[in-house]
């Protein structure tokens, strides 16, 4: 390099920037975005049980001719320094690469595959889809990974599950969005008497819950469909309608409709419990909003004080609402078919 080219770089200003923004941004969202076509791809979790030689990694993949874009792309996760390459196979090197091969960090490795996935590209995307009128699908989601990173509040969720289920007398429960079954499997856990309709709207989804009760023993308590609550037809009154993370997947001038079409389907005194990202919260959430902005279904998170409106001009009396997560809008919501003359949703405040 010349003497004049080098001083011309050193007196400049976009060198160092570029130098700087590498280090801090572009290597961690490179980094970011490996690690979750890693951990989506399984590639992670077989390195975590023995290494691998190139041949082992393509054949699990599903690669036939292109096994030099596959060798070139794990060798990125070597310069990355979360794989490793010793004797012809690639082990797990990195910190981070080991702990998200571990089985039992499923739900955060699902989530940042969601991040990596569908928020990074609607941040990119947002501004050419407001120009141009292009909007989100469902089929742009991919409904097993969300039904696997919503996980990460299972704890929460739970904990206000177990404030309105019944313990002892039967109930029918209706799961609305139901998506791996969890929370569907926890009330049954809590009343041995339960049963329940789980619903979804996305076919493999549908299915993976169907499989999941199958596996939990729970198929002859628990029937798994994929339906739209909008048009459930004639179904036995429930007694619990839940509704977890899911809100935002109706329009919000149809919300208070769907409420009231929920409330038809409660007993005298029936509940319903729905969990949600209200706005206002952690930037993730923010971008889960702009995701939903940017679609043609659905519609934005919702304001804590709004949706506590909405389910009280759909008919449910006594609402109540509970923060589950400190810090966090993540909120629980509780509405009675009618108010009993004890036990409304005080559990909640």
């Amino acid at each position: 390099m010349k003497v004049a080219t080098l001083a011309r770089l050193a007196g400049g200003r976009q060198v160092p920037l570029l130098l700087s923004l590498g280090r801090g941004l572009v290597t961690p969202l490179y980094r970011a975005s490996f690690l979750a076509a890693a951990s989506g791809g399984g590639v992670l979790r077989r390195l975590a049980v023995r290494p691998c030689d190139l041949d082992t990694l393509a054949a699990a993949l599903g690669v036939r001719d292109d096994r030099h874009v596959l060798r070139a792309w794990l060798d990125i996760g070597v310069r990355l320094g979360e794989l490793g390459f010793d004797d012809g196979c690639y082990t797990l090197r990195g910190r981070a690469a080991k702990a998200l091969g571990d089985p039992r960090n499923d739900t955060v490795a699902a989530a940042l595959e969601e991040v990596a996935r569908f928020h990074l590209p609607v941040l990119l995307d947002a501004p050419a889809m407001a120009r141009g009128g292009r909007r989100l699908t469902l089929g742009d989601q991919d409904g097993e990974v969300i039904a696997r990173s919503t996980r990460i509040v299972q704890p929460f969720v739970e904990e206000a599950v177990g404030l309105v289920v019944n313990r002892h007398e039967p109930r029918r429960l209706l799961e609305v969005g139901c998506g791996s079954g969890v929370y569907v499997r926890h009330a049954a856990r809590l009343n041995p008497r339960l049963t329940a309709l789980a619903i979804d709207l996305q076919d493999d989804v549908a299915a993976g819950a169907a499989a999941n009760m199958a596996a939990w023993g729970l198929a002859d308590r628990v029937d798994v469909r994929r339906a739209d609550v909008r048009d459930l037809g004639a179904e036995p009154v429930f007694d619990l309608v839940t509704m977890h993370n899911n809100i935002y997947y109706f329009p919000a001038d149809e919300r208070v409709k769907v409420l009231e079409r929920v409330r038809s389907m409660l007993a005298p005194g029936g509940r319903l419990l729905l969990t949600t990202a209200c706005r206002g919260g952690a930037v993730g959430m923010e971008v889960l909003d702009l995701w939903f902005g940017c679609a043609d279904f659905g519609g934005p998170l919702p304001h804590a004080a709004e949706l506590a409106a909405q389910l009280e001009s759909a008919g449910f009396t006594g609402v109540r609402e509970r923060r589950l997560i400190p810090g966090e809008q993540f909120r629980a919501f509780v509405g009675t078919n009618r108010a009993p003359d004890h036990g409304t949703a005080e559990e909640l405040t």
